[in-house]
């Protein structure tokens, strides 16, 4: 039975503070501690325990707003995660669960536990002996200056297997295979393949995705620059510098676990990916 609930909700839409609003009163009334993240309960007018998100601790979270706030929550939360409860006001929301106008019906159903679990794959990354957040959508690696090209040496399980010059790297999730990686030419994987893509962005010769099974170990050693930068999952961005900075990707031991009602993978494909306009 869940006790506590975390709330964290975009900040830049009224309408996504209003409904954190009456959700907190909503899952108060039912008998749940509240936690607020602290910038939030800034904006909001919302009484209670407030708590930065690297410290929030709770037995499921409910996020407000699109896949970006649903990939700043799992970049900070304390490990293990939580099961995730997103409800949806980004443009397309591909990770998130329901609308707002179903929220209170939602809950009730997460009560009541009414709900599946689907659990997510997440990336462990290393650059330089440097530990970073966990990725679950992708970690890219690029030069420290735009429009400067990327020259590496990617090896899998420290056996080195080709080169590659382009503006960057990005080695992704199943999960993150339907965002930037996708965008970027890359294959949609479907959940159920235990496996991790890499794929170039605008490479200077012909340089196709590849697939590699999730257990295996993928270091990228860029030749130069010798200052790139690291990005994961958009949130997290460290500059690195060496004279052969090294980023080296893994499967995590975490997983990213998000609260499921009806709707499947290939639904949201369809309707919130493929077919969706601006």
């Amino acid at each position: 039975m869940f006790k506590s609930v975390g709330l964290i909700a975009r900040f830049d839409k009224k309408a996504a503070i209003k409904l954190a609003e009456d959700l907190a009163n909503y899952l108060r009334e039912k008998g749940l501690e509240v936690l607020v993240e602290d910038t939030l309960a800034n904006k909001a007018n919302i009484k209670g325990k407030t708590i930065p998100l690297e410290k929030m601790k709770t037995d499921f979270i409910i996020t407000i707003g699109g896949d970006g706030t649903i990939l700043r929550t799992c970049v900070a939360i304390p490990k293990p995660e939580p099961p995730i409860l997103a409800i949806n006001m980004g443009i397309r929301g591909f990770l998130t669960e329901v609308e707002p106008k179903q929220a209170l019906t939602a809950i009730d159903k997460c009560l009541k536990k009414e709900f599946e679990i689907e659990k997510c794959m997440k990336l462990s990354v290393m650059a330089d002996g440097a530990k970073f957040p966990d990725a679950l959508n992708e970690v890219l690696i690029v030069a420290d200056e735009p429009v400067k090209l990327l020259y590496t040496r990617i090896l899998k399980d420290k056996q080195p297997i080709l080169g590659s010059q382009a503006d960057g790297l990005m080695v992704s999730t199943q999960t993150g295979s339907t965002g930037y990686s996708l965008s970027a030419g890359g294959p949609v994987l479907d959940p159920n393949v235990d496996a991790f893509v890499l794929t170039s962005i605008c490479a200077l010769s012909v340089f196709r995705s590849i697939v590699f099974p999730a257990n295996s170990n993928l270091t990228i050693e860029v030749v130069r620059p010798r200052k790139i930068l690291v990005i994961v999952d958009g949130q997290h961005r460290q500059i690195v510098s060496s004279k052969l900075p090294r980023v080296t990707v893994t499967r995590s031991k975490y997983e990213t676990s998000f609260i499921r009602f009806k709707e499947n993978f290939y639904h949201r494909l369809r309707s919130r990916l493929l077919f969706k306009g601006v």
